[in-house]
């Protein structure tokens, strides 16, 4: 409860991030998350130094004039960038919808375990998803699509975020009595 309710996006985000180590060793546990089938119908894409900056390079080239310098420096915001890759299983009997789910309950997943390892993250998508140059940069397949990407460092803030309060869901939830059931009571 701790983790969720504590973890927030981090806009400004310096080294140390995880190395790839450190990365797979903490997508392990997010692995965890509900996948019916099993199939893992993603791929993370890890850009650092260079490649964050021939991604920019890339995207900026799509865009207006006035804005191709802030789209290419948006790509340095974070010393990580992962870049999630939805390779959903097509014509399998787990439909395409629940294997987007298992991507994004993973993904979540993620960033909670990079939470609790003391790095910041925020999620980013934009023109970065909808790119075809990117897409064919990053080398995906015609059935694979990037969700978004994971920028991922050290925050700034030395003290721990505040808790946040727990959401009032009670008029989200309700219980199903099946019409033999309340008729009888």
């Amino acid at each position: 409860m701790t983790a969720v309710l504590t973890r927030r996006s981090k806009h400004i985000l310096h080294e140390p991030a995880p190395c790839d180590a450190e990365f797979t060793y903490l997508l392990n546990g997010a692995a965890a998350a509900p996948d019916h089938g099993s199939l893992r119908p993603w791929r993370w894409i890890l850009l650092r130094g260079k490649d964050r900056e021939a991604l920019g390079t890339c995207l900026a080239a799509e865009a207006p004039p006035e804005q191709q310098e802030r789209i290419a420096r948006n790509m340095l915001r974070a010393p990580l960038k992962a870049g999630l890759v939805f390779s959903p299983t097509l014509g399998h009997k787990v439909p395409e919808w629940e294997q987007l789910a298992a991507a994004s309950s993973m993904a979540y997943g993620l960033m909670l375990l990079l939470h609790s390892r003391g790095y910041g993250s925020i999620w980013r998508t934009g023109q970065l998803c909808r790119s075809d140059a990117a897409h064919d940069l990053l080398g995906l397949a015609p059935a694979e699509r990037l969700l978004g990407c994971l920028d991922i460092g050290t925050p700034d803030e030395a003290e721990p975020p505040d808790r946040r309060q727990a959401r009032k869901v009670a008029d989200r939830v309700s219980t199903f009595l099946a019409q033999s059931e309340s008729a009888a009571a």
